[in-house]
């Protein structure tokens, strides 16, 4: 990608300085097949800093992909029509540059349901949910907090009839973002991922994002609600949820108290979830498969 980076991104508090952090970040972006263009309205000893480091100079902006500036106090990398991320400091862009953000919207209705979800897998953990069921939105809320996953989702259902349309379709609306959000994306993911205790429980959770949708499930509960939440519907939400995030899913787990067993099933899936997307700068790039794809 060819970006051009204008003057005010560069250029320092002094004739004799750059903006904090943009040498480094510029050396990065290079490193990582960026092709970079500024113009030579720097001063002097701007652009001699720049060549000391061997990043070459433009006088004109002509056939740029994407260009990055600095206004009102943001640094912001756009193309002709839009902002495309901004961020308070150079090596904040330079993550969202080259990490971008893995976000999806789900809009569902149907007789039964009417679902309203919003996704995103680079979040902070942050989730407002409202399904209409108290305990299933207190588990929905253990994945986005445990798989620092931004969670919006609203869910109006026909609880008078009983619970499995609200469950079940929730799970193809959440199975549908999670896909949707990385499968564009998997080059630079971990892709597998978590044994995960909680008090006298233990829940194991696998999860392979390979396109290929499975469910193996052992789980043994003994009562018949936790709450307002039919504890036969668990097994199903992660059916469900496999088959529309297209994933495999291994859910094991045993212990004493129902409460305890479920919620380690949905931290453990949480866990494993925030491993298998996960990219790193030495994995940027790399598909985890010898296939070549997933």
């Amino acid at each position: 990608m060819k970006i051009f980076i204008e003057s005010p991104a560069l250029a320092g508090r002094s004739e004799d300085l750059l903006q904090p952090g943009s040498l480094y970040a510029a050396g990065v972006l290079a490193e990582h097949g960026h092709k970079l263009l500024w113009s030579t309205d720097l001063s002097e000893n701007q652009l001699k800093i720049l060549g000391n480091e061997g990043l070459a100079t433009f006088k004109s902006k002509k056939e740029y992909d994407a260009l990055i500036t600095f206004e009102n106090g943001k640094f912001l990398f756009k193309d002709d029509n839009e902002v495309l991320n901004e961020a308070e400091s150079w090596p904040k862009l330079i993550q969202s540059i080259l990490f971008p953000i893995r976000k999806a919207t789900i809009k569902r209705a149907t007789k039964e349901t009417d679902i309203e979800l919003s996704l995103n897998l680079d979040g902070t953990g942050e989730s407002n949910v409202n399904t209409g069921l108290n305990f299933f939105d207190h588990m929905l809320d253990q994945i986005a907090r445990h798989g620092l996953i931004d969670l919006d989702l609203t869910c109006s259902g026909d609880l008078e009839v009983d619970e499995h349309h609200t469950i079940e379709d929730v799970a193809i609306a959440l199975g549908q973002a999670i896909h949707k959000a990385v499968s564009a994306n998997k080059a630079g993911i971990q892709r597998y991922g978590f044994v995960l205790p909680m008090d006298e429980a233990q829940a194991t959770v696998a999860i392979d994002l390979s396109d290929r949708p499975y469910l193996q499930y052992d789980v043994n509960l003994k009562r018949e609600y936790v709450g307002d939440f039919p504890t036969e519907m668990l097994e199903h939400f992660y059916y469900t949820l496999a088959m529309n995030a297209k994933a495999t899913l291994h859910v094991t787990a045993n212990g004493k108290n129902d409460h305890h067993i479920i919620e380690a099933t949905f931290k453990g899936f949480a866990r494993a979830l925030r491993f298998a997307i996960t990219r790193t700068e030495r994995t940027k790039g790399i598909l985890p498969s010898t296939k070549g794809i997933i």
